[in-house]
């Protein structure tokens, strides 16, 4: 038997007699996603010039070594899924999709996804194990709707930088695409991840991506999310915290011009002295709809569990629709939590003071917005040489600005 055709036949089976998404699902109520039928490819069309890659042309992954790291640091392993024995291992060690409020994208997953990736990073006998691992993984799409998965293992005691960036290039492909993007990431006691993302879709492009993070004890977690708005855009990031004195913290700067683009951050603490931060800036124009919403669950014997959760909306032309939600959940008494969300234009005290400068008023804005998507981010790194690394880089600034000039002007 077939165990990878019967793995996808029982997702889709499941989401036959399950249902997709339901208009009452409270955590896709503003932004409700297209139908189950986008994300299986049923309803994609065929055209003799398809952006349909070769199967023998890759996962889309392209790994690069960021500064001085060697190659022996990370062992990556390119899987195909519609094989039963590289399934299984691209699979090995992650739960089922369950019955959670967005296990259908899960379940869709599940029945489309063709190939996929798994890292596992540490450093060699010959290196120093306190060194921090560099890498830069670009992902490009291998066809119009899509499933593609990343699986990164961070072991014991390991530090790492990982920077993950989504494109394509439009002289290759002038189609709409469709993406269901699943990316887990598992961090052993000790160990430290800090995560920059990049997803900035075509305007016509359909995208969901799904990142699991589950933290060992005295793990740490940085995530800074750069996200374009499109046709229809999600980016969902579940934190689980399951071990004593975990860490995590998430920053997003979330950026949309007449599109859609929706942030979903959940967290839950499971253990004692456990950490979240959840921080997020919307910058919005046009009739543009945009979703930050922030769920944290503190369980029952989670003590001393630190909670903040920050939400700030920008609207800066037209009538855009921005819908902040900061959300907790507290079953246990001994904890520290606090949320908050605002919503305004940019302040004309500070334009007027960068116009006194000699700016105009596009370039004062422009500066204002850009130093406060910067700073946001980098609150996410509190560590000065990874601040410095990326700063020399570049990418982060380039990203912003340019995020900014596209749909901002």
């Amino acid at each position: 038997m077939n165990t990878a055709k019967a793995d996808a036949l029982t997702a889709r089976e499941h989401l036959a007699a399950c249902g997709w998404i339901a208009p009452r699902n409270e955590s896709f109520r503003h932004l409700p996603p297209p139908p189950a039928g986008v994300w299986l490819g049923e309803s994609a069309e065929k055209s003799p010039d398809s952006c349909d890659a070769s199967p023998l042309s890759g996962t889309g992954w392209t790994l690069y070594p960021v500064g001085d790291t060697l190659q022996c640091s990370v062992a990556a392993r390119w899987l195909d899924a519609s094989d039963p024995q590289q399934r299984a291992e691209l699979f090995s060690g992650l739960a089922q999709p369950g019955d959670s409020d967005a296990s259908p994208f899960t379940w869709a997953h599940r029945a489309l996804c063709r190939q996929g990736l798994r890292l596992r990073v540490g450093a060699s006998p010959s290196e120093d194990p306190g060194k921090t691992v560099w890498l830069h993984l670009r992902h490009q799409s291998r066809s119009t709707v899509e499933a593609p998965m990343l699986v990164v293992e961070v072991p014991d005691g390991v530090r790492c930088v990982l920077i993950e960036s989504h494109d394509r290039d439009p002289a290759q492909c002038q189609h709409s695409l469709t993406q269901n993007l699943h990316v887990h990431l598992h961090l052993g006691q000790g160990a430290l991840l800090q995560h920059l993302r990049i997803a900035t879709p075509g305007p016509g492009d359909q995208v969901a991506h799904m990142v699991h993070v589950r933290l060992g004890q005295d793990a740490q977690y940085a995530q800074a999310l750069v996200a374009a708005g499109s046709q229809y855009h999600l980016q969902r990031t579940m934190l689980d915290l399951q071990a004593p004195h975990a860490r995590a913290r998430t920053g997003a700067v979330l950026l949309a011009h007449a599109a859609a683009l929706e942030q979903q951050v959940q967290t839950i603490h499971q253990a004692a002295h456990t950490e979240s931060t959840v921080e997020a800036l919307a910058l919005a124009s046009g009739p543009a709809h945009v979703v930050a919403n922030a769920h944290t669950r503190i369980n029952p014997g989670a003590d001393e569990a630190c909670v903040r959760q920050r939400l700030h909306g920008v609207p800066l032309a037209g009538e855009p629709r921005l819908v902040l939600r900061p959300h907790l959940e507290i079953l246990h008494d001994k904890v520290q939590a606090a949320h908050g969300a605002t919503w305004g234009a940019l302040p004309q005290e500070a334009l007027f003071y960068a116009c006194q400068r000699g700016l105009d008023e596009p370039s004062a804005r422009a500066l204002i917005l850009e130093g406060m998507a910067t700073a946001l981010l980098e609150r996410c790194f509190d560590d000065p040489d990874t601040l410095a690394t990326l700063s020399a880089d570049g990418l982060l600034a380039r990203t912003i600005a340019q995020q900014l000039e596209t749909h901002h002007g």
